[in-house]
């Protein structure tokens, strides 16, 4: 058995989408062995910073929180969907993921494009290849439960806030109760195309998101 840490460390000067809704991570020491005898750390950050998980509350008013995502939904059997070499800005439609998948669309997708490495640069937020908004329905229609992606998104960057089409596919996939688990990394580690896949987000009560810690398990 292999077991593969997906997640993104996080850490104080770590890059995140640069608006105001997306906080910097600050850590600060409080507790010291030197006076007070232990070590603490004062946390801010952001529930989509680094690898994390949107719930539908993220685009959707009274839509489910991050808190009431089923574990059933979170962990268990995954298909690898290799898209490694992907052109930037390459839009993935529904003949893409029917060459890779067939017909058979797992509960779980992990979209693997490589695109990971350009973390930390603004290339990863604006140049992340994505899913067109038909391959969004489509995954949608064969009923995935889960799609995770080593990318910022699932929507094309010209899509943003303040454009005509603000985040369709996000809308679209988390309307349906679709988790999607953002920011993977190390998915190069990751040979096999089956994977049992693990996000355990924080139980984070009412909120939209959560930092995740995911690994693959290689049988």
């Amino acid at each position: 058995m292999k077991i593969i840490d997906l997640s993104l460390p996080i850490e104080e000067g770590m890059m995140t989408f640069p608006t105001h809704w997306h906080p910097v991570v600050e850590i600060t020491i409080l507790g010291r062995h030197g006076i007070e005898g232990r070590e603490t750390r004062k946390l801010v950050l952001g529930t989509h910073i680094g690898t994390h998980a949107d719930s539908p509350r993220h685009f959707v008013p009274n839509g489910r929180t991050i808190d009431e995502i089923s574990l059933d939904v979170l962990i268990g059997p995954a298909t690898v969907a290799d898209f490694t070499g992907c052109r930037p800005l390459q839009e993935i439609d529904v003949a893409d993921l029917q060459q890779r998948l067939g017909e058979k669309v797992p509960a779980r997708l992990i979209l693997r494009t490589g695109w990971s490495e350009y973390f930390g640069h603004m290339k990863f937020y604006n140049e992340y290849p994505f899913l067109s908004e038909n391959a969004a329905l489509w995954l949608l229609e064969k009923g995935v439960r889960l799609i995770a992606m080593d990318t910022p998104s699932p929507d094309n960057p010209a899509h943003s806030r303040g454009t005509p089409k603000d985040s369709p596919n996000h809308k679209v996939l988390l309307g349906a109760g679709v988790v999607l688990v953002e920011y993977l990394t190390n998915l190069k580690a990751v040979t096999a195309p089956e994977v049992d896949l693990i996000v355990m987000p924080l139980k984070l009560k009412g909120c939209d998101g959560s930092p995740v810690r995911c690994v693959a398990i290689e049988k």
